[in-house]
């Protein structure tokens, strides 16, 4: 019997994890990435302003997380979407469509009281190697 592989994913081109997680861990044939806030790749700070542009930068670290791994949007099986308030739906559905305008994988989305940095907006996801 073969052991599974298990490595951690780590890029320059996303937010570095704010606290004890990688920023995702892929296995043979699988990542998984660790949820994607609005934060900047070079300061960490978090994008203000509107909850379109909150929500295309979490979409990049997602996009950029899911290249280094390996994976791309396209690959995606499952997301999770967390959500401050749930009145921001349309733009944030709006913005998620143009990363995934074929095939959307399957989808969670819940509405939550307070996300870290005081986001509104955030992204977790699964994706084919």
């Amino acid at each position: 019997m073969t052991e599974s592989i298990r490595m951690t994913v780590t890029t320059d081109k996303a937010p570095g994890a704010i606290g004890p997680y990688s920023q995702a861990v892929k296995t043979d044939s699988l990542v998984f990435v660790s949820g994607q806030l609005a934060l900047e790749p070079a300061t960490g700070n978090l994008v203000t302003g509107d909850i379109q542009s909150e929500t295309r930068q979490a979409m990049e670290n997602l996009k950029n997380v899911l290249e280094a791994a390996g994976s791309s949007l396209e690959k995606v099986v499952k997301t999770t979407l967390f959500i401050k308030d749930m009145g921001d739906f349309p733009v944030i559905n709006e913005v998620y469509g143009e990363f995934f305008q074929n095939n959307p994988p399957a989808r969670a989305c819940v509405e939550i009281a307070r996300l870290p940095k005081d986001a509104n907006f955030e992204i977790e996801a699964i994706g084919l190697l």
